[in-house]
């Protein structure tokens, strides 16, 4: 596999000039159903990038859910949704490597010389960290949460992923695979000096942030979105209780309106629009009319997705078969890895 040398990050819009020659990781924590700031931020672009020819590789991180939380509740059903929201979506397991964190032993051994590359002064300032820390469920920080950075290294470099698509928010984490990838090739190169790692770079996505229907940052653990196998009924409750302003006259304008305009921002998202579009048509209609429009693109946009992820639903098996069929990929390409990391360590 070819990889990209330099450091600069893309955009989801940019072109990829030989889309076959580069390799992207990506993938979820298996805490809850995924929802629709998922679908738009993240899940709809996996699925442009493997049409286009990407090798993609796509991980359930069901270890990594007790960086934050006390017990892995339900985790093989949470897994199995995560991979029904996933088939759902568009990505076809027979172009998608899709795995579970768990079903790949040689992946987390890495993660001991990769932590001998991080200071801890270098993990203690990573602000994502800080951020997730600042969200937990628990009374203190475990020991998991705080090497977070370098357990996301390990699942982008055992594959040598080159592109990783991320929100601005998650570029500390990345910027921690970058700095392990470099320390490592220049203590441990291969004998005729090239480097064991690519240094991969960010696909930034270029979606807008949704809000969630409480107007803070849209998430699982939450409780303020709306799941992709919500029923009409449901999205409806949800986006009624969405909070707006006292304004009357929809517009958009993020920067001062923000709870309404990431209402626009969504529908106009459904309806393949422009949010400005969305905003005078409602016009003088109020929150009431806004909220009207938002449930009938949504409803009208997933109906198609969620037929899929019924008909998917009733064959369980095949979500596992799936999980089966990806860890042996992965297992294979991480066995590789983890044995030329040995080998340039002297560890052989």
């Amino acid at each position: 596999m070819t990889t990209a040398t330099a450091v600069s990050d893309l955009t989801a819009s940019d072109p990829i000039a030989d889309p076959a020659a580069h390799r992207v990781l990506t993938g979820d924590r298996p805490t809850g159903p995924l929802h629709l700031g998922h679908y738009f931020g993240t899940l709809q672009n996996r699925v442009r990038l493997q049409d286009r020819g990407v090798e993609m590789f796509v991980l359930v991180a069901d270890y990594q859910v007790i960086t934050d939380r006390d017990l892995a509740d339900r985790l093989a059903e949470h897994t199995e949704n995560l991979v029904l929201d996933y088939l759902a979506a568009g990505l076809d397991p027979d172009r998608a490597t899709i795995f579970a964190h768990s079903a790949v032993p040689a992946l987390n051994q890495l993660l001991l010389p990769f932590l001998s590359l991080v200071s801890v002064a270098e993990l203690s300032r990573n602000p994502t960290v800080k951020d997730e820390i600042a969200h937990s469920s628990q009374a203190a920080v475990n020991g998991l949460m705080f090497t977070y950075p370098v357990h996301q290294a390990a699942d982008i470099l055992f594959c040598k992923a080159d592109l990783v698509p991320v929100g601005q928010d998650q570029l500390p984490h990345l910027e921690v695979a970058r700095t392990i990838a470099r320390r490592f090739n220049e203590r441990y190169p291969h004998a005729d000096g090239s480097a064991v790692f690519p240094r991969p770079k960010a696909l930034l996505s270029d979606a807008p942030m949704l809000l969630g229907t409480d107007g803070g940052k849209m998430s699982k653990s939450r409780g303020n979105a709306v799941s992709l196998g919500a029923t009409e009924d449901e999205t409806a409750r949800i986006i009624r209780g969405a909070k707006t302003d006292a304004e009357r006259r929809i517009s958009y304008d993020p920067a001062n309106r923000p709870e309404v305009s990431s209402l626009v921002l969504l529908a106009a998202l459904c309806q393949e629009r422009t949010p400005e579009a969305i905003a005078e048509e409602i016009g003088d209609g109020g929150a009431a009319a806004l909220k009207r429009t938002v449930t009938e693109s949504v409803n009208e946009y997933f109906r198609p997705l969620r037929a899929r992820r019924a008909e998917l639903a009733t064959d369980r098996g095949r979500l596992r078969q799936v999980l089966r069929d990806g860890a042996a990929r992965a297992n294979a390409i991480a066995d590789a890895t983890l044995a030329e990391v040995r080998e340039v360590m002297g560890a052989i």
